[in-house]
């Protein structure tokens, strides 16, 4: 048994779906189990429909439930032939929209905008993409099973950022899942969508999609998880900076856990961590390319020679500085800081330290005031936004002394506001400004990947 993750460019239009639907067939001696996110760009509309209704805007709103409608009735049009389930499909997309619409209404109404209500919303995209795919399956000859996630995706109350309950999901996937599979079907369902215990439809969060699918894997043993998108594979740097980005062919879950964190687009940062602990390989492989074997994460073997895998950058960031005399051999200062940072969710993607002052790198915090004013009690506080992390990361860097000169003589004309080194041993990471990612990405690459006899940049790695 296989689990194969499609994202929405990898279902964006009816020739994209074709080529998912025999891409699956080629594996179906394998037994796939099939994620599919919503159509690329429709859970931007229907999040936008979430935003508009509470403001009142109901035209607009009512605007993008019918380009919806009418994008999925094409795909309908264009994917299936015989009329009864092309009525079928026609008919639940008539009513999809329709709820829409009551749901739009309510929340006008009301004016307010509730997690609860944006969950509901978000999770008609992969309905509607979900039933479609199972459907033009069965046309291209496949005998395929449409299962609604928010059967055996068992969240908590969380809404948009649930958490999966692994008992009840795996109880419910072997329970629904398992038995189609092992009766020749394939089955199609939904990544990002589940349920609490009540029914009530939640979402795992954005990129979420890559988590369902790994965390299915893991509970069900699954030989191998397939994270299929719109590129090669990881990349050794964001291809819409460094466009001649070379191909990593394997990496290890560390360091696909760190480029994740730090923002790879290509995977969600929680995406692999299922995956760790049954030590399945994750291919990430592109839709567009499916002859291509993409990169290939596993544990690993310990014969990778390459010193430096991938640059990876985390943009919109605040950096906080805090200073403070007491802080000279105070033993509970970082505590009375850091319980301030948890009373404001402050997530720290970095910290330095020196005698008398902590700098951290976080993401944006909704009541910046109110957390300047308890750290005041206690320490002098300032903050600046515009800032990123950017980091290289590979499990040599660690054995790599060279490492550190090279990366920052590639950076000696850019501001470096911060350093990282030491919290993880594969990464070293750098606060810059974010009008400098793209400088500091492509001479870091200069560096470290553009020269294929680089020191440590072993040819068997990358392509």
């Amino acid at each position: 048994m296989i689990v194969m993750k499609f994202g929405g460019t990898s279902v964006e239009d009816s020739d994209s779906i074709r080529r998912v639907i025999e891409i699956v067939k080629s594996e179906t001696p394998r037994q796939p189990i099939v994620f599919v996110s919503a159509c690329a760009g429709v859970t931007n509309q229907l999040l936008g429909i979430a935003t508009l209704s509470a403001d009142g805007k109901k035209d607009e709103a009512n605007d993008l439930i019918t380009a919806i409608r009418t994008r999925h009735e094409k795909l309908v049009d264009d994917l299936i032939r015989s009329d009864l389930p092309k009525n079928y499909l026609k008919g639940k997309i008539s009513v999809y929209a329709h709820e829409l619409k009551n749901l739009s209404q309510a929340i006008s109404v009301l004016g307010e905008l509730t997690h609860r209500s944006v969950d509901t919303i978000a999770s008609y995209g992969e309905r509607l993409s979900s039933m479609i795919i199972a459907q033009a399956m069965e046309e291209m000859s496949m005998r395929s099973m449409l299962v609604d996630a928010r059967e055996f995706m068992i969240t908590d109350d969380n809404f948009t950022k649930a958490a999966p309950i692994l008992p009840v999901v795996e109880e419910m996937s072997k329970k629904l899942l398992v038995p189609l599979v092992l009766n020749g079907y394939v089955v199609v369902t939904q990544g990002f969508v589940g349920s609490n215990g009540k029914g009530i439809a939640t979402t795992i969060g954005r990129g979420g999609s890559d988590y369902s699918a790994s965390i299915v894997g893991s509970l069900l043993d699954a030989a191998e998880i397939q994270i299929w998108t719109d590129v090669d594979g990881v990349l050794t740097a964001d291809p819409s900076i460094i466009p001649a980005a070379r191909r990593i062919k394997r990496m290890t879950f560390n360091e696909a856990s760190e480029l994740a964190y730090f923002g790879a687009r290509v995977l969600h940062p929680k995406s692999i961590l299922p995956a760790i602990d049954k030590s399945i390989p994750v291919y990430v492989r592109n839709s567009r390319n499916p002859s291509y074997r993409g990169t290939l994460i596993t544990k690993g073997d310990g014969n990778d020679e390459s010193v430096a895998k991938s640059i990876a950058y985390k943009e919109h960031l605040t950096l906080l500085k805090l200073e403070s005399s007491r802080m000279f051999l105070a033993p509970d200062f970082l505590e009375a800081v850091f319980a301030v940072f948890n009373k404001y969710h402050v997530i720290a993607h970095a910290v330095a330290t020196s005698d008398v002052s902590v700098t951290v790198a976080t993401e944006h915090i909704s009541d910046l005031d109110g957390l300047k004013g308890e750290i005041s009690e206690f320490a002098e506080i300032s903050s600046s936004g515009g800032k990123a992390i950017v980091c290289v990361v590979g499990e040599n860097i660690r054995h790599s002394p060279g490492i550190v000169g090279r990366i920052f003589s590639a950076l000696k004309d850019i501001r470096i506001n911060m350093i990282s080194q030491g919290a993880s041993e594969i990464n070293i990471g750098f606060v810059v400004d974010e009008n400098d990612i793209e400088q500091a990405v492509r001479q870091l690459h200069t560096e470290l990947f553009a020269n294929p006899s680089s020191p440590g940049l072993s040819g068997d790695i990358f392509d």
